[in-house]
């Protein structure tokens, strides 16, 4: 399948009239032909106006025509597996099994939103039936949906080129809800993004929805600028670093009507061992600990990155352990360059400080192992007591990489005073026995305000695409507590609730219609039901 570095717009591929540039292997350091355009402000126009005529007639489809475009996306994904896992490993260094499964990943949660809006619930329908007779006021008749935003920026992530990129679960989502997507392709594998937008497109062409409906620009910063101000722009989905995240965020807000940003930044998901966790399960622990950190080259927005172990006499056994386990990795390869100077940074920031000490591997160990040898980096973790960790802000900062800072703490109290120094995070972990439960019951109140997602005895690093998971937290994790970028409750970021008071039934959506012609699950009356309005007494 041959690639030509185009954008895709109003429905066809066409060059990028802005400045040129070309991906990357990681593993090599290779320049990977073709060359691809960056879009200009007039392209992203052309785009944008083009997703918001679209969206005049994508968002009135009923939900098994949507259901059907998003199945159609999975399918052609999947019949061009092949070639698009070959350039994904290429420009990520990733290995073909991984993408493999991320594929899976990606395919399954289209399929997912699709039989979530083809059952139809998600919209949330309310109908209260007027009440005439009603003293001292007659209620008037009152129902309630929720209804599309509007057309979508979705910036892709660097870390999962798949699931979280083109047709990952920002753009999944948003076409669920009946929001074009207007999609920003990452610059770290252009060319599995524009593999992914041809499948798009050819889905949209298969199922006859309106070519602006999707559309995918190449660019940097300034396309990404130009993306989220224009005013077609009704909502923006991200993922990735605090600093891009947060501009991104402030441009929304400074526009003249300003939008929400669904942004996923930052997060070091501490992980908390009790005294029976760490008598008992010593090795196990250092041991799954030690892969989570490493997993994905400690790429995950989910690895833990502080650890918030006890004193006590199983200490020296478990750092022993973790020591054997960093020491014994190879360097691992980083996703990008960009990414490797960041992480040798961080983690200098976090090593450099007094009372913090490096094991495992030496924080200036080379990255000579293949395959690694053009962004490897030597996987390591350094060891620090709670006081530093408590005068030190650097410690309890996100490095993106592979590593991890273990913190010994004395008391609860000191365990306690730990967790002061965290803000929002996506997850928190206990690993604890049942003597440890009375600690669990007082800890939980504290984390259930800290993060999203909390884990009992296993490790965040795993992220279930399913109805009851949540993916989000307090900010900086992401810029909106209450929703989720994984599962399908993902969904809720781009609609919005609409209330139609006193209108006759041939005006209003099919969805709140008497008959209910769709078969949704409602509530009438404070009762769910799935029958029609029964008609009023005369």
């Amino acid at each position: 399948m041959n690639l030509t570095g185009d954008n895709l717009i109003s429905g066809a591929f066409v060059a990028g009239k802005g400045k040129t540039f070309s991906a990357l292997n990681p593993l090599t350091g290779e320049t990977l032909a073709p060359s691809f355009g960056e879009a200009t402000v007039e392209q992203i126009g052309e785009a944008a106006n083009a997703a918001s005529a679209a969206f005049q007639s994508y968002r009135r489809l009923p939900g098994a025509q949507r259901a059907e475009f998003l199945e159609a996306i999975a399918a052609q994904l999947e019949s061009a597996a092949e070639p698009l896992i070959a350039r994904c490993g290429q420009e990520t260094g990733l290995p073909a099994a991984r993408l493999k499964g991320e594929l899976g990943r990606t395919t399954g949660q289209l399929r997912q939103f699709a039989a979530v809006i083809r059952e139809g619930s998600w919209a949330d329908v309310r109908i209260d039936p007027a009440l005439p007779a009603r003293q001292p006021a007659p209620r008037p008749d009152l129902r309630r949906t929720l209804i599309p935003l509007g057309p979508v920026a979705v910036f892709g992530a660097s870390n999962f080129p798949l699931a979280f990129s083109t047709a990952g679960g920002d753009t999944a989502s948003a076409l669920a809800a009946g929001c074009p997507v207007l999609f920003k392709a990452h610059p770290a594998h252009p060319g599995t993004c524009e593999l992914v937008a041809r499948s798009i497109a050819r889905a949209a062409a298969q199922c006859q929805i309106a070519p602006g409906v999707f559309a995918m620009v190449h660019g940097g910063r300034e396309v990404g600028a130009v993306l989220v101000r224009h005013p077609a722009i009704t909502a923006v989905g991200f993922t990735g670093s605090r600093h891009a995240g947060r501009a991104i965020l402030d441009a929304a807000a400074s526009r003249p009507v300003p939008i929400p940003v669904m942004a996923e930044m930052s997060s070091v998901n501490p992980l908390l061992i009790l005294p029976g966790a760490l008598q008992t399960q010593t090795v196990a622990l250092a041991q799954g600990l030690a892969a989570s950190v490493m997993l994905g080259s400690g790429q995950f927005c989910t690895k833990p990155g502080v650890i918030l172990v006890p004193r006590g006499a199983a200490v020296d056994t478990f750092l022993t352990h973790l020591d054997t386990s960093f020491a014994s990795a190879a360097a691992l390869p980083l996703l990008t360059v960009g990414i490797q100077s960041a992480f040798i940074s961080a983690r200098a920031r976090v090593t450099t400080v007094r009372n913090v000490e490096t094991r495992g591997a030496s924080s200036s160990a080379p990255a000579s192992a293949a395959p690694a040898a053009h962004t490897g980096v030597r996987p390591a973790y350094a060891v620090t007591d709670a006081e530093a960790f408590c005068r030190e802000p650097a410690l309890s900062e996100e490095v993106f990489g592979p590593f991890g800072l273990v913190v010994l703490y004395a008391s609860p109290e000191e365990l306690g005073r730990c967790l002061d120094r965290f803000e929002g995070q996506l997850t928190a972990t206990l690993h604890a026995t049942e003597a440890d439960w009375p600690q669990v019951a007082e800890l939980l109140p504290r984390l259930e305000q800290m993060a999203g997602r909390l884990i009992l005895n296993g490790f965040p690093t795993g992220v279930e695409v399913v109805p009851a998971m949540t993916h989000g937290g307090p900010y900086p994790s992401t810029t909106d507590a209450r929703f989720t970028s994984v599962g399908t409750a993902a969904i809720f970021r781009f609609a919005r609730p609409v209330s139609y008071q006193n209108f006759p039934e041939q005006l209003l959506p099919p969805a709140l219609r008497d008959a209910n012609p769709e078969g949704l699950m409602r509530l009438v009356a404070g009762t769910p039901v799935r029958e029609a309005v029964p008609a009023a007494n005369p």
